[in-house]
């Protein structure tokens, strides 16, 4: 075969013992189209490699009998195995090899690495980068990873601290409240998990870190309210049908905005409020450290809608219309469960005086107005106007969340 192709010689050696990785290794020599003579002595060597070249996307082709020791010749496929388009360069952040559409068959492949043609495609909902990314994401996901802490070990559980029935009846329901809201801000990013093609990783790794962070409140915050053998607060109609809208909630971004921007943003507020009137050191402790993971969450929430504003202009208006839609729905109910209000003036009173009760009221007002003010200030960041910011705050649900 002068002039031809370039010859493999097998020598003995069969497919069953390792003649695939030689062949494989001979045609990464030649580009798609190009071919290699392949010479051997093992009997079955033409028929295992016509069900390898099958299998691999090559052609095969019988020698011709003058060609001896020459058995067969393979030409190399444009097909078979195909690196992501993509894939990072050396010394570059590995998110930058995220590509801007993941194709379903890539599945749950690693970014970068070689993807045989053929198998399943998995039908995630979210194969858009700009649906869901942010350039925050690799940063807060190690924020959080490192960030991570042990509710045994990081609240001051058998701290002694009495206090009257009445304020610890009124710890005990606003932790009640506070439960039902977290099992609620589990819930959407683990909804919101499942839909988001895995090349996207670092999105799926800060939204899994995020549940984590929820479950974690919900075992505080119930382990506060059971601390001291209470039975569990109130929980209101009108507080379950605000947070049942955000759980029905199907699109990524718009879910983010209701959940992080607005709802867990105005949590910041009420945590910071907890903290500073906590009766006693254990619910000062959880408020602090809940305030630090959600912090993260609302930072996430923010940089992906700007990222997404940055390339589509008309997300804005569907957010607008998604809280007009949310107000809507729940013009008819009582909104913040006034036990939960009742409890939070208590709190802040710190006592049964009139003119204590007087300025606990007035410490919850200056919540509320604080909640206002935080919402519109990242309303603005968005992109809204300054009166539509305005006008959108006001409509958020008055049970905060």
């Amino acid at each position: 075969m002068t002039g031809g192709p370039p010859v493999l010689d097998l020598g003995r050696l069969g497919f069953e013992q390792g003649a695939h990785l030689l062949l494989g290794r001979a045609l990464d020599g030649v580009p798609p189209g190009g071919e290699v003579a392949v010479a051997g002595s093992d009997p079955a060597l033409v028929t295992h490699l016509a069900a390898w070249c099958r299998r691999e996307g090559h052609e095969t082709s019988v020698a011709a009998p003058g060609d001896l020791p020459v058995r067969a010749v393979v030409r190399r496929g444009g097909a078979g195995r195909t690196r992501w388009a993509g894939a990072c360069r050396a010394g570059e952040p590995p998110w930058r090899g995220a590509v801007a559409h993941a194709p379903p068959h890539w599945g749950l492949a690693a970014r970068g690495a070689l993807v045989e043609e053929g198998g399943p495609e998995v039908p995630f909902a979210v194969t858009g980068r700009d649906l869901v990314w942010t350039d925050l994401a690799p940063r807060l996901y190690r924020q959080a990873a490192a960030a991570q802490w042990d509710p045994e070990r990081a609240v001051p559980w058998d701290t002694p601290f009495t206090l009257p029935d009445e304020v610890e009846a009124a710890v005990v329901q606003v932790m009640t409240y506070l439960v039902e809201n977290e099992q609620a801000a589990l819930v959407v990013p683990a909804r919101l998990l499942v839909q988001v093609h895995p090349h996207f990783r670092e999105v799926l790794q800060l939204l899994a870190v995020q549940a984590a962070d929820e479950a974690r409140h919900v075992e505080v915050f119930t382990r506060r309210a059971l601390l001291r053998g209470h039975p569990m607060g109130t929980s209101s109609a009108g507080g379950r049908a605000s947070l049942t809208t955000l759980l029905t909630e199907p699109d990524f971004s718009i879910a983010s905005f209701l959940l992080s921007v607005l709802g867990e943003g105005s949590f910041l507020n009420l945590l910071s409020f907890l903290e500073r009137h906590a009766p006693d050191p254990v619910t000062r402790r959880i408020s602090r450290l809940v305030r630090q993971d959600e912090a993260r969450h609302v930072a996430f929430g923010v940089g992906h809608l700007e990222h997404r504003a940055s390339v589509d202009p008309r997300l804005r208006g569907r957010l607008r219309a998604a809280v007009e839609r949310r107000y809507d729905v729940l013009a008819d109910t009582a909104g913040l469960n006034q036990d939960v209000f009742d409890s939070l003036v208590l709190l802040a009173a710190g006592s049964w005086a009139p003119e204590a009760i007087a300025h606990g009221w007035r410490s919850v007002r200056r919540l509320q107005e604080d909640m206002d003010e935080g919402r519109r200030r990242r309303l603005a960041r968005l992109g809204f106007p300054d009166d539509e910011a305005v006008a959108l705050s006001a409509l958020h649900t008055r049970n905060f969340m």
